[in-house]
């Protein structure tokens, strides 16, 4: 990860983006953009089942995250300014 931090890509209105994850009825899922560089993102997932919350951070390749997004597996719900 340290080589992801010091390549990321950022602007003065650098904007997170957030995505649902497809997962059962009454669960909440969900992953953070929290840096990109040309080839990965560091994410964070969020997951909460039945009110027990799990937070990790990870890398994924760009061309995989993308993979999940044009599949449906992941759907854009927000974008958050981090100005």
């Amino acid at each position: 990860m340290k080589n992801l931090k010091q390549t990321a890509i950022f602007s003065d209105d650098w904007t997170m983006k957030r995505y649902n994850i497809k997962c059962l009825p009454g669960n909440t899922e969900y992953v953070d953009i929290l840096q990109e560089t040309e080839n990965e993102y560091l994410v964070r997932f969020t997951r909460d089942r039945n009110g027990y919350v799990k937070t990790t951070e990870e890398t994924i390749a760009r061309h995989l995250f993308n993979i999940c997004v044009n599949t449906g597996y992941l759907n854009p719900i927000a974008e958050i300014s981090v100005a």
